[in-house]
């Protein structure tokens, strides 16, 4: 290990189980399993041995990304020396990622810097969900087993810092959906888009990433779904969250694993790893956002703007030099944003904005989707020898950004990727407002139809303030045309604030 090495992408994996309950127990995959299947197929891939191995990183899986979560199938208490042992490597580091979908750009970036300054020499990142065998197993009272774990020491870097606020929570602000349809009418706001003019943009934004998925080995629901099926509720394409139908969201219910090496280039050269196997980090960008009821921009994202900025500087390219993406595409204003923060047409460029066919079509296997979107852009690399990829990898609610240029070129030196940006502006709430205007919103839909409403609203003072929805407003929020901008009685009961329209 010396200072100062090249750092280099080497081998990718990827894996997946159609498995889901309907059979028995036979083929039923675990986050292990699955694991274990993509890093084996990234060794391969880099044509050595798992012994080589001194650093294995394991993404953190849902089960242990929410506070007293359940593991209904048993605990696997140490997936990262689970997968060591599988493997048959003896790595001197163990780490368990921290929460949040930016970890895979995330983890290549930090391990990139690590080979770079001496610390390691040789890193397999990896992850997997298992949720579809999970759900499925339930479902047809299937037994399976996951339970298992090693005695090898590793750090377990936790679940990170809070996304919720006490004031979000108390206005029904709880899942991923309802955050991002925030940012969605705002969006459709700013743009003068109708709900169904919104639905309608979304689904020609998401109609070509469904095409890409039902051309990809690994996808979990690789079916092309048309314009008019996305932009239209129906059984099968339910509503979710104002703007949002099922096909908009990211879909969890899925059995796949990707892996990812990357070595110093003193050792691909001492362990003979072909020169055409090679991918370069050659700009490497990170971000952190607040809590989002503080953030003063709710109709994109400063943490994509700032960490896709820092890495097309540090690449030294503009957007127009990127010949591939692989965006994170959770929900369509994920896309919106970050092609926004690069001054690209998502309408109209004719660059695929995916290269695994994103979360609702590929699959959103947690936290770790953008394993599977860095394997795919180094496959497209090595393609195309000297084009120029970048992978943007989201966490959060637009929380968490971790951004990679990527090519075969090799860059003439490494530069290590800064630490995570921090805002420097909030915005102040107001827990008690005395009326306003609509900033933003969203309806919360059930089994039974809508179920409740919530803006956020901006006092005559420019203060903040979210708000739950009376029984009137909550009918005005679903009309075709956009509340936003109309003027808002309130009253606040202890630390919950209603609104009805003035």
């Amino acid at each position: 290990m010396a200072k100062g090495s090249m750092p280099v992408l080497v081998g990718v994996g990827q894996s997946m189980s159609e498995w889901g309950g309907t059979n028995g127990q036979d083929g039923a995959p675990s986050p292990l399993s699955l694991a274990v299947t993509a890093s084996k197929a990234a060794i391969e891939d880099a044509g050595i041995e798992a012994s080589a191995i001194d650093t294995l990183t394991f993404v953190r899986i849902f089960e242990d990304s929410v506070r007293g979560a359940k593991h209904p199938h048993g605990h696997n208490t140490n997936l990262p020396g689970t997968l060591a042992r599988d493997i048959g490597a003896k790595p001197a580091r163990l780490i368990y990622s921290d929460v949040g979908g930016q970890s895979p750009q995330a983890l290549a970036n930090e391990m990139a810097n690590r080979i770079y300054e001496g610390e390691l020499d040789v890193a397999l990142v990896a992850g997997s969900e298992a949720n579809r065998a999970s759900k499925g197993a339930l479902k047809n009272k299937v037994e399976i087993n996951w339970a298992d774990g090693d005695d090898a020491n590793y750090e377990d870097r936790g679940l990170g810092g809070e996304m919720l606020s006490r004031a979000e929570i108390k206005h029904g602000l709880i899942a991923p959906a309802f955050f991002y349809a925030l940012f969605e009418n705002a969006i459709a706001a700013r743009e003068g888009r109708t709900r169904s003019g919104q639905r309608e943009a979304m689904a020609k934004l998401f109609h070509p990433f469904s095409k890409v998925a039902s051309k990809n080995d690994y996808s979990q629901f690789p079916v092309e779904r048309s314009e008019e099926f996305l932009a239209t509720p129906s059984p099968k394409n339910y509503e979710f969250a104002d703007p949002f139908l099922k096909w908009h969201i990211a879909q969890d219910a899925v059995n796949q694993g990707a892996a990812i090496l990357i070595m110093s280039e003193e050792k691909a050269d001492e362990l003979g790893v072909a020169k055409d196997k090679r991918v370069y980090l050659h700009g490497g960008g990170e971000a952190s956002d607040d809590l989002l009821s503080l953030r003063p921009k709710i109709d994109g994202s400063w943490a994509m703007d700032t960490a896709i900025s820092r890495a097309l500087e540090q690449a030294g390219r503009t957007s127009g030099g990127i010949a591939h993406f692989d965006l994170y595409s959770c929900f369509p204003c994920a896309v919106f944003s970050s092609t926004a923060a690069m001054g690209i047409d998502p309408f109209t460029d004719e660059r695929p904005l995916t290269l695994t066919g994103g979360l609702p079509f590929f699959g959103g296997p947690g936290n770790n989707y953008s394993m599977h979107g860095l394997a795919e852009m180094a496959h497209k690399l090595r393609e195309e020898a000297g084009a120029f990829g970048l992978v943007l990898a989201n966490g959060g609610w637009m929380t968490k950004e971790a951004v990679g240029v990527w090519s075969t070129t090799r860059p003439d030196a490494y530069k290590p990727v800064a630490p995570s940006a921090k805002p420097t502006e909030q915005v102040e709430l107001d827990p008690q407002p005395n009326g306003g205007t609509v900033e933003t919103y969203t309806v919360v839909h059930g089994r039974d139809g809508p179920q409740h409403g919530v803006i956020f609203g901006r006092t005559d003072d420019g203060k903040r303030f979210l708000a739950i929805a009376d029984p009137a407003a909550l009918d005005r929020l679903r009309q075709e045309e956009s509340p936003v901008g109309a003027r808002v009685t309130t009253r606040t009961e202890g630390e919950v604030t209603h609104f009805s329209f003035a």
